[in-house]
């Protein structure tokens, strides 16, 4: 067994790489549509993503959100968002291998189908139940909504990559419940169905190692880390270790 320290820039990378190389993803690509929601791991996997097609050139992870959280003062409303949204590029749509430049999730729903996937980001996870939730601040539930159109509506595939600083204890539902009262404040909590995608898939996919979240945290620059244990064969141990050195050094995030 092997231990490595992840960072969020570095987990959000690692995410990014595996899921370009995730069979339904591929799929998505070759023969249907694949939509990557703004947020900010998925600006990660949109590079690594378009990057794998070739068409990287003018795609920026800048402004790739609709909502973020960052620290008191900063130039967001009180639900998340930018003040100044006039330089958001829209969602990643990609459809048979073309990137349509400038769609978003809204401008395409009602053509996705079975075999199509949807990328959507999340705030909490649940490691245990393997579930996520998405904080909503939109008074129509926001980009999940519609994403739930195609996705219970006509079968298509929502992959939900997010990152384990992440990870809340109990039940989404649960939570969901209480911060959803009519005489509550703030957010709302959405649990969605879909496939949770962490490091933890990440590593699985890209080695066949099995990794497991054994403690988190960290200080100048760590915040928000987890350490994995990662265990397997010694070449999937070796393949695991030269994966998270590849990442290791991913800047932080910056808007």
């Amino acid at each position: 067994m092997k231990q490595f320290v992840v960072a969020p820039s570095a987990g959000k990378r690692l995410i990014a790489k595996a899921l370009a190389s995730h069979a339904t993803v591929s799929k998505a690509l070759k023969n249907g549509t694949l939509v990557i929601v703004a947020g900010t791991t998925n600006g990660y996997v949109a590079e690594e993503i378009l990057k794998s097609l070739g068409v990287a050139d003018g795609f920026s992870r800048k402004q790739f959100f609709r909502g973020v959280t960052l620290p008191p003062g900063s130039a967001v409303t009180s639900e998340g968002r930018l003040t100044d949204e006039s330089k958001f590029p829209g969602d990643v749509v990609i459809t048979k291998g073309e990137w349509r430049k400038g769609k978003t999730i809204v401008d395409v729903i009602d053509d996705l189908k079975e075999g199509d996937v949807i990328l959507k980001g999340a705030n909490a996870v649940d490691l245990q139940r393997k579930q996520a939730a998405i904080l909503i601040g939109h008074p129509k539930a926001g980009t999940i909504a519609v994403a739930l159109q195609a996705v219970l509506g006509r079968r298509a595939r929502l992959i939900i990559p997010v990152g384990l600083e992440k990870r809340v204890n109990g039940d989404l539902f649960c939570l969901a419940e209480k911060v959803n009262e009519p005489s509550a404040e703030g957010t709302r909590l959405f649990p969605t169905p879909g496939q949770v995608f962490t490091e933890i898939e990440a590593v699985q996919l890209l080695t066949g190692a099995t990794a497991e979240l054994i403690a988190g945290g960290g200080v100048c620059g760590a915040e928000g880390s987890c350490w994995l244990a990662v265990s397997g064969t010694k070449e999937q141990e070796e393949a695991a270790e030269k994966l998270l050195a590849s990442v290791a050094s991913e800047p932080a995030f910056s808007l």
